[in-house]
């Protein structure tokens, strides 16, 4: 596992050992890993820093030391590309966790994993490239290295438990105050994501029956709703939260931002059907399973509640979730 101390990659760690496997973590030594995982210590991005993959591990008969790496990475695609090759002849399988922010915008409604694709990515890159860039980068890094035994995981919206991006645990805080919330639109707007953990648990199971190519990951459209989504964070958090529902115009005019100031919600338009109304067809039909979003947010609260309710926050991700003072003016009409 390449990361494996938070969010996406610890869930798939957590899996793979729960499942009996044996894992070895390569990471900067930042966070723990979880238990009963080895590990490897080394910046990936420092010269000479992931040189320590191509000596780790006991070879099989075949010389291979795993039979599957997971990498997360977000940054310079350069970095997947070296691992890949230092790993090409020492494991099996490669699954790299992209995103659909690959597809070139706007992606349609529909669209399935062989649309069109950004334009101008490479796997050379360095770590100066837009979020979509260094995605397609690293995902033609790992095809060069690992051709037909390379997975590409084009993620949407992930949250669940140990989210460290802010946006269920940002709705979860601010239903939990109580009292009247702005709640965006209308409340049978479709959503589109995947629990961190159908995520990591579908990788694994992809990895044992040799899946490779890209896979769209998130639920279908509609699995729910942004209504049913809020009405869920005020049962599980017991608060006297009363969602007061506002008209999109008016939250725009405002100066308010979608996905960022009211995380998860998007108004219908292009980047709603990039993100929230994606082919997942190949993913479904491979198995994938999306547990039901009530789950997936009294989980989420229950783990943010036995952290005392602050949840971690990724150091180059923005600070999520709206101003109170423009919240509050927008309640008061």
């Amino acid at each position: 596992m390449l990361g494996g101390t938070q969010f996406v990659g610890r869930s798939v760690t957590e899996a793979a050992l729960a499942r009996g496997w044996e894992v070895t973590v390569f990471h900067r030594g930042h966070h723990a890993p979880p238990p009963g995982a080895a590990e490897l210590l080394g910046d990936r991005t420092a010269p000479g820093g992931p040189a320590v993959l191509a000596e780790a591990g006991e070879p099989d008969g075949g010389g291979l030391a795993w039979d599957l790496v997971v990498d997360t990475w977000s940054g310079a695609p350069s970095a997947v590309r070296d691992a890949a090759r230092l790993l090409a002849d020492r494991a099996a399988r490669y699954t790299y966790v992209s995103s659909r922010s690959v597809y070139d915008y706007p992606a349609p409604a529909g669209l399935p994993e062989d649309g069109p694709l950004v334009a101008g990515a490479s796997p050379d890159a360095g770590d100066d490239q837009p979020y979509a860039l260094a995605k397609r980068g690293g995902e033609l890094a790992a095809l060069d290295a690992f051709g037909d035994r390379a997975l590409l995981a084009r993620a949407g919206l992930i949250i669940g438990p140990l989210e460290n991006v802010g946006r269920l645990p940002w709705w979860l805080g601010r239903i939990a105050r109580g009292g009247p919330v702005l709640a965006p639109g209308t409340p049978d707007l479709d959503l589109q994501y995947i629990d961190v953990r159908d995520l990591a648990g579908w990788l694994l199971d992809a990895a044992e029956r040799g899946l490779h190519g890209p896979y769209n990951l998130v639920s279908r459209p509609g699995h729910t709703t942004m209504g049913e989504f809020l009405e869920a964070c005020v049962r599980v958090t017991g608060s006297d939260a009363e969602l007061r529902w506002t008209d999109t115009d008016r939250i725009l005019a405002a100066g308010v931002e979608p996905w960022t100031d009211l995380p998860v919600w998007l108004p219908p338009g292009e980047l709603y059907d990039t993100l929230h109304q994606g082919d997942v067809s190949r993913a479904h039909a491979a198995g994938l399973r999306c547990r039901p979003v009530e789950e997936t947010v009294a989980d989420t609260w229950a783990w943010l509640c036995a952290l005392g309710g602050e949840a971690p926050q990724r150091p180059d991700r923005p600070l999520k979730g709206i101003d109170p003072q423009t919240e509050a003016k927008l309640l008061a009409g």
